[in-house]
């Protein structure tokens, strides 16, 4: 099932989107955030938290964020360290802790002097990262992975334990991506919990222990049901580059990274978030690591008939967010949703269309389809046929990743019988119209094709808007999800530091050189 696209126009989108991202080039990396270096100080190998339970990557980047020194960059002020003292990154960490070093009055050495002490850290922290890629693709070739569209099932009770359980029967019932829901506001929270926590309200806490513990047990309930398991969680909000490096480390393989999601539904500094994205990006680029943006939620906050072209307009910024960041196509998992108004004549053609559209436009991309959720009610019956109506689409328009629809979603977290008819429910459409699509044509010229090519069209036109007035205006107008933000205000902007002439860090070049300096020659100390 083709639509006839017009070329010219797919290009021009892209060379738009390219425009879009160019003007902020400056900006993203020109600048640095509190986050990104934390980010860094992990990827160092530092763990561990203070007497008081502060991460002690926090404790280091306030206290060189505190003394105006984080425009030189973190690395350079605890190699200087290091260098001058003979210490280890865990003893300069001490130091700071105690009050023992205030690292920004130091006596400044020269960076190609003292940043060759962190040459191996670096190396060791990526080896930790290439260990697990290359694991996560052995054990893909040994088990084999779902077939697509692959089922994707969701845990959200708080306890990071009930939720490997919960998964583990929703595997064996024959999903094959789970995703642990984030505790709720923990977008907004700016350090990551060190412990396994158990306590999550509306979902688990995101943070390295609650990863491993998933981890092994998807590998476990994986081998018994004869394939890899995909595991998920978020990277956005005001953590996005560190809960990255948390999860490449435990061999996540889809990870939440959107480069807008936060600023318009968490209200977090735009610039905090374009610079956090970036670097996110960077790292789950380098750890195979699909991600998933968010343009899902502009439907439930706009109308998803009207506004189908902001998803698009948005799909293609993000797509070149994520390449200027060096992930490849088959990394970026864009993001769309069936929330069309069932009360809508031919809905179900417009939304084929849409999802058609999407689906041709980024060939190579791993997309992901979400479920009715903004019309659901508690007539779980309506909400079944909605579903079923979904998985339908799904299958005919090729989609990649399939988030199961719940038949009582307006009602409440889904039990374990809820995801098992999910589950059955859309293996069966799915079986059926196997192949439906190869049997079918779109008619030329009709009415599906006719919308789509309209959606394709108000899409350029939103981006030729968009590259007029240059994304954060467009933001602050409410062009996406009709929400507007303020290009000055959210959460986080005074943890954003222009970068000075002589910052360092030895990650921004081995992050990119998959095949350079994390696989075995020298790190390199460059100065950015």
């Amino acid at each position: 099932m083709q639509l006839r696209l017009d070329r010219e126009r797919i290009a021009a989108a892209r060379e738009l989107a390219a425009e879009i991202a160019a003007d902020l080039d400056e900006l993203i990396t020109g600048s640095t955030t509190t986050s990104v270096e934390r980010a860094y100080l992990r990827l160092l190998g530092l763990e561990g938290t203070d007497e008081h339970g502060v991460p002690l990557p926090n404790v280091v980047v306030k206290h060189i964020h505190d003394g105006d020194g984080l425009g030189r960059g973190v690395c350079y002020w605890v190699a200087n360290a290091m260098y001058r003292h003979d210490l280890s990154l865990d003893e300069v960490a001490e130091g700071v802790e105690t009050g023992a070093l205030d690292l920004v009055s130091e006596k400044e050495e020269a960076p190609e002097k003292v940043m060759p002490v962190l040459d191996e850290l670096a190396v060791l922290g990526l080896k930790k990262i290439d260990k697990q890629r290359e694991k996560r693709e052995r054990l893909q070739n040994e088990l084999g992975v779902g077939k697509e569209p692959q089922l994707y099932i969701i845990v959200a009770t708080g306890d990071v334990f009930i939720d490997a359980s919960q998964a583990r029967a929703g595997v064996l019932q024959g999903a094959d991506i789970v995703a642990v829901i984030r505790h709720t506001a923990q977008s907004l929270l700016d350090f990551v919990p060190f412990s396994a926590v158990t306590g999550g309200v509306g979902g688990t806490y995101a943070n390295g222990e609650n990863f491993r513990i998933m981890r092994q047990a998807m590998d476990d309930a994986g081998r018994e049901a004869g394939k890899y398991v995909m595991l998920t969680n978020y990277c956005s909000g005001l953590c996005m580059p560190e809960i990255a490096v948390l999860g490449a480390v435990e061999r996540l393989d889809v990870m939440l990274n959107d480069s807008m999601y936060g600023i318009i539904f968490r209200d977090i500094n735009m610039r905090r978030t374009l610079v956090d994205q970036y670097v996110s990006r960077m790292i789950n680029g380098y750890a195979g690591v699909i991600i998933n943006t968010g343009e899902d939620n502009y439907l439930t906050t706009a109308d998803s008939f009207e506004a189908a072209h902001t998803v698009v307009a948005s799909q293609f910024i993000n797509e070149r967010f994520a390449l200027e960041s060096g992930l490849k196509e088959e990394q970026i998992g864009l993001g769309h949703a069936f929330e069309i108004d069932p009360r809508k004549k031919n809905s179900l053609l417009y939304e084929m269309a849409q999802a058609r559209l999407v689906r041709q436009l980024f060939p190579r991309s791993p997309v992901k389809y979400m479920p009715p959720t903004k019309y659901m009610t508690g007539n779980i019956f309506k909400g079944y046929a909605q579903n079923t109506l979904f998985n339908l689409a799904s299958v005919l328009t090729g989609q990649s990743i399939h988030l199961l629809g719940m038949m009582t979603e307006a009602l409440h977290t889904p039990h374990l019988q809820d995801r098992y008819l999910a589950i059955e429910s859309a293996r069966y459409v799915f079986d059926a119209a196997d192949g439906l699509a190869k049997e079918l044509s779109i008619k030329p010229g009709g009415r599906i094709e006719r919308r789509a090519q309209k959606v394709l069209a108000d899409a350029v036109k939103m981006l030729e808007e968009v590259a007029s007035v240059g994304l954060m205006e467009a933001i602050s107008r409410g062009m996406f999800a009709d929400i507007a933000r303020n290009p000055d205000g959210g959460k986080g902007q005074d943890g954003v530091v222009v970068k000075e002439p002589d910052y360092c860090s030895p990650f921004i070049d081995l992050l990119r050189d998959k095949e350079g300096s994390a696989h075995g020659s020298d790190a390199s100390h460059a100065i950015r």
